[in-house]
């Protein structure tokens, strides 16, 4: 429902949001350049010396204005043609013209009413109430995303353009809400539907004399001009009028003749909630405050792309899709990338071909109380990471409340390779089981894809509910670009361990491509490379050891017996091309701190390693771990790491290599340099491990020996943020 709240808003009123957050930050700028342009401040000075040396420059004037910014000006009649200028207080000499600049005129009648007048300042309330619903439903959001308050400052996970869009929510929010709520208050105020200002007090009875002398005038000597809001003369030759002086304390009459304090009247605590809140969202009298409003103002745009863009990426392409409400089959998906709304298409076209009512929804959807008329749920989860919800999973297990007599089903889906293969689909059934959800059938789970695998696990469903199910699924193959090989280093042939450190030049776009960046593959060193073998439908990927701005695709490749991948990787010649995609990876790099960075990998997983060392033109300590079997035949990276420790970018090398006399492994060094690792773990270091599920498993008892006097454990550090693993 929050999450309903937050996006509809932001879709149906974007062009609105961004119209009115652009002009907004343009108009916070003109206080400042106000408040800049003022003459020096001078001693201290009273709204009589003021008045007296206005009028002895211009004898007809009529009004004295003091802008919230300090700006002062002045109005007058001569020889019955009006003038204005802003005025130099020292002088009382006119320095600038009184007149609102043009622009500001327009992009304030803009941003008001877009020159609609009434209705267009009805329309613009309703993009100031979408902005403050967009700005406490993101709250919320961000809440759920990162696990309550004490962790809304936490880094974030997932594709750059939800990081994207939640850090700018996450600086911006506050001054949205604000600006949100001043402009709702204003427009209540212009029509009426706040208590009026209580207005000046009843014109009193005068002297009906005039010519007193203003700098003898009590009241105007009281008054400092940092105080001053407006001073209004006597209209000529009237001797039945006052002068009319206006504070920040209030309003009251002076008489012409006399200079006595006729009649005064405090601002009410209505009148200083509403100069209080004009302030706030115009900034004017707080300059500095409307730049920074400005500037956060200039995130909607941002957000508003790349809201649209996670929508567009988010929406379920599916047919005949029933309400939750009416559907007799409730198909849940938790999918990362995408690759697992595929098989729930197939699944519920299936099921809507035997006539089922079907409603297919993401897992963080879930919500029991709607399911009135299902007969069954059917999870289909992916697995994130070493065990984790998937994007539209999160929050689905605390959701996951017992007594609902709801047969599910579990099927999860994974890559047999990965250490926490269906890991996240097993706590799922295993939470189920434990809060009482009677089970449809067994948790099942499908490798790498397989139409073979789902067309089985189909059949067994089928049979469970009493309908025929024929499943036959095509994966959606990623979209690939070519890329050719430039240069190959072949290492560990005398190990037993053919080894290549392989480099692609990036693919070739056409000029307007390369300037509008449409179609440029972007990448960093960690990323993967995703590379379909010819004969099947599942890409196989290789962690990368180059980013963009390197100008070339690096990865290092092992060959392996039967290898459909690997095999091919390893016949190519420089020349040679292959089709490949990238999959983003943003949780396995260095974060964007200056501590130290602990770098732990062995055999081919060095080749991440490689990119984030060769990265670091800042020269932030980073300390490299590498296990190989023997350092004369597959030392990978060699001479790069040489060149690195020589110029600063790796502060230090360790190698343990298992096929020499003195046989060791990466784990045992760990445990070996256990000073080290825990004074640099201390300082606040980052880990980042990379290679084989066996070696890592290892790492990690090691690191857990060696800070365990610290009471820390690689799980404490991962939910820091502080361990990330790329293992296969």
């Amino acid at each position: 429902m929050t999450r309903t709240l937050h996006r509809w808003p932001g879709l149906i009123a974007a062009v609105l949001l961004i119209l009115l957050a652009l002009s907004g930050a343009v108009l916070s700028v003109f206080p400042v350049i106000e408040a800049a342009g003022l003459p020096a401040a001078t001693s201290p000075q009273t709204v009589a010396d003021l008045a007296q040396r206005i009028k002895s420059v211009y004898p007809g004037v009529e009004q004295i204005h003091r802008a919230p910014s300090g700006r002062i000006t002045a109005f007058w009649f001569d020889a019955g043609t009006p003038g204005g200028a802003v005025i130099d207080p020292a002088t009382g000499q006119g320095i600038g013209s009184a007149d609102t600049p043009t622009l500001q005129r327009w992009l304030t009648t803009l941003h008001r009413s877009l020159f609609l007048d009434d209705t267009g300042r009805i329309v613009m309330a309703f993009g100031a109430a979408a902005m403050l619903a967009l700005a406490i439903t993101g709250v919320l959001l961000v809440l759920r995303r990162t696990g309550g308050w004490r962790h809304v400052l936490s880094p974030l996970k997932g594709p750059l353009t939800g990081r994207l869009h939640v850090e700018i929510a996450r600086v911006a929010v506050l001054g949205l809400a604000l600006s949100s709520l001043t402009a709702l208050w204003m427009t209540a105020a212009t029509f009426g539907l706040v208590p009026e200002p209580a207005g000046p007090p009843a014109f009193p009875a005068v002297s009906g004399q005039g010519g007193f002398d203003l700098t003898r005038m009590q009241a105007l000597q009281d008054t400092p001009v940092s105080a001053l809001r407006d001073l209004t003369f006597p209209y000529p030759d009237d001797l039945t009028d006052a002068f009319t002086l206006q504070t920040d304390q209030g309003e009251g009459y002076v008489d012409q003749g006399t200079g006595q304090l006729l009649a005064w009247k405090d601002l009410s605590v209505w009148d200083q909630i509403t100069e209080t809140v004009y302030m706030l969202h115009t900034g004017r009298g707080a300059a500095w405050l409307g730049a920074i409003l400005g500037l956060m103002a200039l995130g909607v745009p941002v957000m508003a792309a790349t809201g649209t863009l996670m929508w567009l990426g988010s929406r379920i392409r599916i047919r005949h899709n029933s309400s939750a409400a009416q559907a007799d089959t409730i198909l849940l998906v938790g999918s990362e990338g995408g690759t697992t709304w595929g098989f729930a298409a197939t699944l519920h076209a299936a099921l809507h071909a035997a006539g089922q009512r079907v409603h297919t929804a993401p897992m963080s959807t879930f919500d029991p109380a709607a399911y009135i008329h299902a007969a069954r749920i059917i999870v289909l989860a992916a697995t994130y990471g070493n065990g984790d919800a998937p994007a539209s999973a999160k929050g689905f297990l605390d959701r996951l409340t017992p007594a609902h007599p709801i047969p599910m089903a579990v099927l999860g889906f994974g890559d047999r390779s990965f250490p926490a293969f269906c890991g996240y689909a097993l706590d799922v059934a295993a939470a189920a089981e434990a809060r009482g959800w009677p089970s449809l059938l067994p948790i099942d789970s499908i490798d790498r894809q397989s139409p073979q695998d789902f067309a089985r696990w189909g059949r067994a469903l089928g049979t469970a509910i009493g309908v025929p199910l024929d499943l036959h699924h095509q994966p959606i193959l990623p979209r690939t670009q070519t890329l050719t090989l430039l240069s190959r280093r072949d290492y560990g042939e005398t190990v037993q361990a053919p080894t290549a450190i392989l480099r692609f030049a990036l693919p070739h776009l056409p000029l307007w491509r390369r300037l509008t960046g449409f179609g440029v593959m972007r990448f960093a060193a960690g990323d993967l490379l995703g590379i379909i073998p010819t004969g099947s439908p599942v890409p196989r990927f290789y962690s990368l050891a180059s980013a963009t701005a390197d100008g070339f695709v690096e990865v290092c490749v092992r060959k392996h017996p039967d290898g459909l991948c690997s095999g091919a990787l390893f016949d190519l010649a420089p020349g040679d091309t292959i089709r490949a995609f990238v999959r983003r990876n943003p949780d396995f790099r260095p974060n964007g701190t200056r501590r130290p960075v602990i770098l732990i990998g062995a055999g081919t997983g060095i080749g991440p390693l490689a990119g984030f060392v060769r990265a670091n033109g800042q020269h932030r300590p980073m300390h490299l771990w590498f296990g190989a079997r023997h350092p004369a035949s597959d030392m990978l990276y060699d001479t790069d790491l040489a060149t690195w420790a020589a110029d600063g970018r790796l502060a230090s090398l360790t190698t343990a290599f298992s096929r020499t006399n003195a046989r060791s492994y990466v784990q045992g060094a760990l445990r070996r340099d256990r000073a080290l690792v825990a004074r640099l773990v201390a300082e606040g270091a980052q880990i980042l491990v990379c290679g084989s599920r066996d070696m890592a498993a290892g790492v990690a008892d090691a690191l857990s020996e060696v800070l365990a006097p610290q009471g820390l454990t690689p799980a404490k550090l991962k939910a820091e943020g502080r361990y990330g693993e790329d293992v296969y």
